[in-house]
């Protein structure tokens, strides 16, 4: 039953494609298989990110996936049933007040990976700001230090992921808020990196994981964590650009079209 859901979950994949999509080729699928773990990064809104993830979820099979937009306890609820029917699944996520893309562009992936245990590693908004109060560490718990999250970043690499954030708030964070957005985004890829490893344990993987290509990213996310938590676990991360335009390292990049958004920024603007 299960290796029926993934091949329909590969049928709608191919259904959903519009034609001259970009798709995995059989040597990148040989070697994600190679790993324990594989991240499938994305830019959110980008409908081509996830119907790539789609593919990769069906050729690969995992045994369980771990989700950046769903709590564990979400997930835990999801059943192979329930992804199946579009209604039910946007009303036990509560997608529609998720403030995440529509869940019609995510819907691909689900439904490939609907015969795989379904986990979550969303650290909801309450949590990331309390951090900002409490740091990163104190609200990950007593593994902290197992995931690196005990140590402060080196110098540059602090400054570095501070302009980062700044850029990625079109420059109009103001500085004292940098360290604790730096500090948010360490707690994210540390949960995801834990729940990689419970859903490894759990289900004897591969695991895949659904994500952003900033947490995503071998030199900065959740690999990271991972190396930092458990060395021996192999992890291949996918990475998928626009136009060529990604950040980061990965152990490979998929290039897919831009997708046509609203300037970000043009809430900041100031008037003329």
């Amino acid at each position: 039953m299960t290796r029926f859901l993934f091949a329909l979950g590969a049928m709608l994949v191919a259904c959903a494609a519009p034609a001259g999509a970009v798709s995995l080729s059989d040597a990148l699928v040989d070697r994600m298989r190679g790993a324990q773990v594989v991240l499938l990064g994305e830019v959110h809104d980008n409908p081509a990110h996830h119907r790539v993830q789609a593919e990769a979820v069906a050729a690969l099979a995992p045994r369980a996936v771990v989700w950046e937009m769903l709590t564990a306890q979400v997930a835990a609820q999801l059943t192979a049933e329930i992804i199946a029917d579009p209604a039910a699944l946007a009303e036990v996520t509560d997608w529609d007040k998720s403030g995440w893309p529509p869940l019609e562009f995510y819907l691909p992936v689900f439904q490939a990976a609907s015969g795989a245990a379904q986990f979550g590693a969303l650290v909801p908004r309450s949590t990331a700001r309390a951090v900002m109060e409490t740091g990163a560490a104190a609200h990950f718990g007593e593994d902290a230090a197992r995931y690196g999250l005990a140590d402060p970043l080196p110098e540059d690499e602090q400054a570095a992921r501070e302009a980062d954030q700044l850029a990625a708030h079109c420059d109009a964070m103001p500085p004292q808020m940098l360290p604790m957005m730096v500090e948010i985004q360490r707690l994210r890829d540390a949960v995801l990196a834990r729940a990689v490893l419970r859903a490894l344990e759990e289900t004897g993987g591969p695991v895949a994981v659904i994500t952003g290509n900033g947490h995503a990213r071998a030199d900065r996310g959740v690999p990271v964590y991972l190396q930092s938590a458990a060395p021996d676990v192999a992890v291949f991360a996918l990475g998928q650009s626009e136009d060529g335009q990604v950040s980061g390292q990965f152990d490979a990049v998929m290039d897919g079209p831009v997708t046509q958004r609203p300037d970000p920024c043009a809430g900041f603007a100031k008037p003329d």
